[in-house]
């Protein structure tokens, strides 16, 4: 059953038996929590996006998207496209420790939660297209109260929401081990779906990939 953000607000006080005030005002919360949770586990292919940037002359910096979660690859055109290799920023900061040290950028990494550092810094303007795993819209502020993990991952969301829930309110233990467990069962079949975690970008470092059972 594919749940909506109604439906499943009311399935999550159905389980826990619960229609407490503050845990009622405090469910998207918990929801968004339980979202965040599932997506940080498990890459899908749905949540892979490419957009096209600037790179700035002069400036070390590129803004990241709004929905960034993490990055699969970050190239730019330099008469034809230059992969960059994903580092960390201490790497960049001893490579060229002087901001006026420029050219074509090779590397890049994460430097804050809105920015990207590039290095060297760029000695001219650059397009940039990034490939990355964005964060898709909450069910809970969806227009239609719709999500793709409510109607395609449901059991995943549902344990896990209650996993969060009795968190908060602090319930039975032998119920949230339950849960737990039946959360990380439904988790294991969504990860079959998707892609597991790599240390670097997806261009250098190839993709882990969980077989297909």
């Amino acid at each position: 059953m594919a749940f909506t953000f109604t439906t499943l607000k009311q399935a999550i006080q159905d389980y826990t038996e619960s229609n407490e005030t503050s845990f009622v005002n405090n469910l998207p919360t918990i929801i968004q929590q339980a979202e965040d949770k599932i997506l940080k586990t498990v890459q899908l292919p749905d949540f892979r996006k490419n957009v096209e940037g600037s790179v700035a002359a002069g400036s070390q910096y590129l803004v990241m998207p709004s929905d960034f979660l993490t990055p699969y690859s970050l190239a730019i055109d330099n008469s034809g496209y230059d992969y960059l290799i994903f580092k960390d920023v201490n790497f960049i900061r001893q490579a060229y420790p002087a901001a006026g040290t420029t050219g074509a950028p090779k590397y890049y990494g994460i430097f804050s939660r809105t920015a990207f550092i590039l290095g060297p810094t760029p000695d001219a303007a650059y397009t940039a297209e990034l490939h990355y795993f964005y964060k898709p819209t909450s069910i809970t502020t969806s227009t239609d109260g719709t999500s793709w993990l409510g109607t395609n991952a449901e059991s995943t969301l549902l344990y896990g929401c209650l996993v969060e829930a009795y968190t908060y309110l602090k319930g039975d233990p032998d119920l949230m081990q339950l849960y737990a467990q039946r959360y990380m069962e439904a988790l294991a079949k969504l990860e079959e779906l998707g892609e597991g975690y790599s240390t670097t970008d997806s261009y250098r470092g190839g993709e882990v990939r969980k077989p297909r059972s």
